[in-house]
């Protein structure tokens, strides 16, 4: 767990200070539930355990008191261990390292290595027994239970587990997550580092997108390319890589990656690389000729354009979309400006969203944007029948009076961005010895 911990201890114990202090005095508990490993597929921690914790060990689950009193109840699987590096074992704790007072097991031996989200009673046996007496002595249970379709499924799945085990046990649940949301939306220097660096390695991963790109090759090895920089540089995958050339361009979420790459197509290429938990979402837009044709390169200063309207208007006070306050909202604005120039319907999605430990992060878009908030701008014009998509998307820092743009080392100037290719292309071609 602690191999590669990028926050020193005191950042996690002050995160569960700040959210003991925004809930207030209450009485009962506050429950987190780390994710579950799923065979077959890399394990990722749910984001908001891991914010408070810092623990990157599937099935365990966080526990407060009112007091600040912490404690994280690991499975009980005595042979964990051996499958799993850095597993948690309470009889060998050290207070010191870790953010918690005590660490104790979820209940009785199995003989699983891993937990399942169908888990028994007997192996959460000692963690329900302290929810079962918080609720009998008129205690509630804080925890992440939004009132919605789309957020922390998994947690909800865990309390709809727990509910079979205990009596009246929804009754007692509170949900916390825009407490959890307002704390996360906000980045402290350290994590600003982190997002910094994990845009960086998402340059690197354009940079080798621009050296492949060419008549002839295939969607999946630009792919290829951008991924094995993100494997060298200790990153994972913020979201399935897009590489969407000719008319695949205009499918926002296109990843199969499959196409051969023709000459007059243009290739959008939206990636982003997940380094220490924390995510980068960068797209930019290439023709594969390396010359953008006279009517893609007018879509594309378009797009360009509208981008550098809204990063010169943003500031905190401003929303990223709010349809109650149009002229304050960047997200209609920005549709303003491209329905003065006749492409308005052209531009499918939304303008921006918040990112963090999630790529697209917790954050409540009903509030004005504020200082610390990192966000994405990502205009696009998407004509289907042209097969011409194009979109630009960085990363900004919400700072002072505006933004700071946290990728502004990736070249995205039309006429750069021919350079560039050109750049690469006579690299790419220089005899070896």
């Amino acid at each position: 767990m602690h191999k590669k911990q990028h926050f020193k201890i005191q950042e996690f114990i002050q995160r569960k200070q700040n959210l003991l202090h925004k809930l207030g005095d209450k009485k009962g508990i506050i429950l987190l539930f780390a994710g579950f490993e799923q065979s077959g597929l890399k394990f990722k921690q749910e984001s908001s355990f891991y914010y408070f914790t810092g623990i990157n060990e599937p099935a365990c689950v966080w526990m407060s008191d009112f007091t600040g009193n912490t404690t994280l109840f690991t499975p009980n699987c005595p042979a964990r261990a051996h499958w799993i590096s850095g597993a948690i074992d309470p009889e060998n704790f050290k207070a010191q390292d870790f953010a918690f007072d005590e660490v104790k097991h979820l209940g009785e031996p199995t003989k699983n290595y891993e937990f399942y989200p169908f888990f028994t009673a007997q192996e959460y046996s000692n963690l329900l027994a302290v929810i079962d007496n918080t609720i009998k002595s008129g205690g509630k249970i804080f925890t992440l239970k939004p009132n919605n379709q789309y957020e922390y499924f998994e947690q909800r799945f865990i309390l709809e587990r727990i509910a079979t085990f205990i009596p009246n046990f929804y009754e007692a649940l509170v949900d916390i997550s825009n407490e959890v949301a307002q704390l996360r939306r906000t980045k402290s220097t350290a994590e600003i580092e982190l997002l910094y660096r994990a845009v960086d390695i998402t340059i690197m991963g354009h940079e080798a997108a621009i050296g492949i790109i060419e008549p002839g090759k295939y969607e999946f090895d630009v792919q290829a390319g951008i991924e094995y920089v993100f494997t060298a540089s200790a990153a994972g995958l913020a979201f399935p890589s897009i590489v969407g050339s000719g008319k695949n361009s205009t499918v926002l979420h296109y990843a199969d990656n499959l196409k051969q790459l023709e000459k007059d197509d243009l290739v959008v290429v939206d990636i982003g690389a997940q380094y220490g938990h924390y995510c980068g979402d960068l797209t930019r837009t290439y023709p594969v000729s390396g010359k953008f044709t006279k009517r893609q390169k007018e879509i594309y200063n378009l797009v360009l354009d509208t981008q550098e309207y809204i990063e010169n208007i943003a500031k905190p006070g401003m929303w990223l979309s709010n349809k109650d306050n149009p002229e304050q909202s960047l997200n209609h604005l920005s549709k303003e400006f491209l329905k003065e120039r006749g492409y308005d319907k052209y531009f499918l999605h939304g303008l921006g969203h918040f990112v963090g430990l999630d790529v697209h992060d917790v954050g409540n878009y009903s509030e004005p944007l504020k200082s610390g908030d990192i966000i994405t701008i990502e205009p696009g014009i998407y004509i289907a029948a042209e097969s011409i998509g194009v979109r630009i998307e960085d990363n900004y820092l919400v700072a002072g009076d505006g933004l700071v743009c946290l990728s502004e080392h990736l070249l995205k100037k039309a006429d750069d961005v021919e350079e560039l290719m050109q750049e690469k292309k006579l690299v790419s071609e220089e005899p070896r010895d």
